[in-house]
């Protein structure tokens, strides 16, 4: 019986593999800042320099906040318009992901290959792009949200459907049912409170991206914090803060609120 106990928990990892991992990340560590140049000499000088700065913050200037009610409105509508084109153009390619859906590798792993690529540039990059092709404003944010969002929701959602009960759609293929009725009949009803959650989810993500894409020309309130740093206007850049927190807040709490009733 003794036997069986020893064969069947696994073996402590040995002090000497704590010690060596413990030394190697204090080797990384000390090499990154070694290549990047950081000293926390620097990090100690630069605390004067922030106190002062927190100090300029403080306190905010809320005659501020009436000539920027209007930019955090399309910061919103930005996030709404990019999440909503995401979530439509998400859909086929969810669908064309899903190894369940779409049989042909030749297919699926390059549409997954796409939104791979999507996922890993960056929304201030996107937005960096479209702007230089359409020029200032909303409509480069837009964009760029909108492609941001596909990569995140279509992924979520051939996962989910992936992982939905296969028992109807072996029933409807036994009776001879085509993709469209297996998508309306089987898919749909299992994977549409996911979907509806990981849109709500982008949309959560989307305001905050929204919210800096002005630094690249792409409008919103992001443009206000590139005019107030650019100017030094610390206690205005508070309030704009303060203002994009509380947005911020409410809609995830809202949207939280929102999924755990989906799901």
């Amino acid at each position: 019986m003794n036997q069986l106990n020893e064969q069947k928990l696994p073996k402590a990892p040995s002090r000497i593999k704590h010690y060596l991992t413990f030394i190697l990340i204090l080797f990384l560590l000390w090499g990154s800042a070694y290549q990047t140049g950081s000293t926390f000499n620097e990090l100690i000088e630069g605390f004067p320099n922030m106190f002062s700065v927190l100090d300029e913050m403080i306190p905010p200037n809320w005659a501020y906040f009436d000539n920027i009610i209007q930019a955090m409105l399309d910061t919103i509508r930005m996030a709404v318009l990019g999440t909503t084109i995401g979530a439509v153009i998400a859909i086929p390619f969810a669908l064309f992901s899903a190894s369940n859906m779409m049989k042909s590798t030749w297919i699926f792993y390059p549409v997954r290959f796409i939104l791979n690529l999507v996922r890993t540039i960056p929304e201030l990059l996107l937005a960096a792009i479209f702007v230089a092709i359409f020029g200032l404003g909303p409509l480069p944010g837009i964009f760029a949200l909108g492609i941001f969002s596909t990569g995140i929701i279509a992924k979520l959602t051939y996962e989910a459907i992936e992982g939905i009960d296969k028992g109807p759609l072996e029933s409807m293929t036994a009776v001879g049912a085509n993709k469209i009725q297996w998508i309306t009949f089987s898919v749909v009803p299992q994977v549409a409170a996911y979907y509806v959650s990981y849109v709500l989810y982008s949309f959560e993500i989307n305001i905050r991206a929204a919210a800096i894409l002005g630094l690249v020309g792409a409008g919103g309130i992001g443009e206000y914090y590139d005019r107030t740093l650019g100017f030094l206007e610390y206690d205005k850049v508070s309030t704009i803060i303060i203002f994009t927190l509380v947005v911020v807040l409410i809609i995830d709490y809202i949207s939280t609120k929102l999924r755990e009733n989906l799901l």
